[in-house]
């Protein structure tokens, strides 16, 4: 018997499996999927530059020059997390915002030298992360996968757009 107290035999808490209930909702799948991949991408790609800021870098290298608000809906972000993301990159020197002398309101976003350089460095490693993530996974499936999550994002997205 263990006495109180033994430190030789304790390990820490116990390890319990999550409750069949919170296996079977889909909001907690979807968390769980997301906590995992976050830890993933700081390991794997870059622990300083975030996935939704790493989304936000692509975008503006798709679309130099466009307005912060269609690049936001673009990469599904709502506009204050957009706003806050990019006060953060260019702070970081990673991208200029530039207000058209037309429309005082607009934001229109270029990359820096420093965010392309940024980018592409981030880019290879988060390749190399989807393979891992896929890793067992036949490449029908994961287009199979992919399609059908894509399908799930834009009806869980459609069940809170204004």
């Amino acid at each position: 018997m263990e006495a109180v107290g033994d430190e030789r035999t304790r390990t820490g808490p116990e390890q319990l499996p999550a409750p069949e209930a919170l296996l079977a909702a889909p909001g907690y799948v979807a968390r769980r999927l997301h906590s995992a991949y976050t830890a993933a991408w700081q390991r794997h790609v870059d622990p300083l530059l975030t996935g939704p800021q790493f989304a936000v870098l692509t975008a503006v290298d798709a679309y130099p020059g466009a307005e912060q608000g269609s690049l936001a809906r673009a990469v599904a972000l709502d506009r204050s997390t957009m706003a806050s993301i990019v006060r953060r990159l260019e702070d970081r020197g990673l991208i200029t915002r530039v207000t058209p002398p037309e429309d005082g309101r607009k934001r229109l976003l270029h990359l820096t030298e420093d965010g392309s350089t940024t980018l592409h460095q981030a880019y290879d490693k988060a390749r190399a992360l989807d393979k891992l993530l896929m890793r067992g996974i036949e490449k029908d499936d994961e287009s199979a996968l992919l399609t059908r999550l894509n399908g799930i994002a834009e009806h869980w997205e459609s069940l809170v757009e204004d």
